[in-house]
């Protein structure tokens, strides 16, 4: 994730895109589109693993570990839920 941001950052100081149809392009780019991609299934696996452990970690009596055990499923369900939204924002990019 550090090194798609290092690029990005330096691509943009480099190469500033200026107009939303230039910015539209490059993003619509196949490698571009493919590393935004590959950049967000990272972050919010991250994030599901991240949340899991804190919140499993932290939760000694069973009744609250029962209770944490369905956050982390709602959780998991609303990370999916923001990973189809990239996939429809880059799909239509795509268009």
């Amino acid at each position: 994730m550090l090194l798609f941001v290092m690029v990005v950052l330096g691509v943009i100081s480099l190469n500033p895109v200026h107009a939303y149809p230039q910015w539209r392009a490059w993003v619509a780019s196949p490698a571009m589109t493919m590393a935004i991609a590959a950049f967000f299934v990272s972050l919010l696996a991250h994030i599901w693993v991240g949340l899991r452990d804190v919140l499993l970690d932290y939760a000694r009596p069973a009744s609250l570990r029962r209770f944490m055990l369905a956050a982390v499923a709602a959780v998991a369900a609303v990370l999916m839920g923001m990973g189809l939204w990239v996939i429809v924002i880059l799909v239509r990019v795509q268009a």
